[in-house]
């Protein structure tokens, strides 16, 4: 029994796709060789507001600046120039404490 098959769909000819522009390093274009663990204004860029790194996706950076960013941010936050967590969930307890 042969399957039946709607009408075949026809495709715009002058309609274009969505094309995302393609994300580009900013450390690359700045030509930056090391990112500085000091300078939290620039590294407070690159985390969530939930306090998490950003990834590269999002970010567009490349894959040697984000390692070198994720290390930034670590030590940042080791050295208390950075938080762990954002501080509304620091002051009220979080959500989910166990008591």
């Amino acid at each position: 029994m042969p399957i039946k098959r709607g009408k075949p769909r026809k495709f715009r000819s002058g309609a274009r796709r969505y094309i995302p522009k393609r994300k580009v390093c900013a450390f690359c274009v700045a030509k930056v060789e090391v990112i500085d663990y000091k300078e939290p204004s620039l590294l407070r860029r690159y985390i969530s507001d939930r306090g998490k790194i950003e990834p590269r996706r999002r970010t567009g950076t490349c894959a040697k600046h984000q390692r070198a960013l994720a290390v930034a941010v670590k030590r940042a936050r080791h050295l208390a120039l950075l938080p762990f967590t954002p501080t509304h969930i620091r002051k009220t307890g979080g959500v989910g404490v166990r008591g």
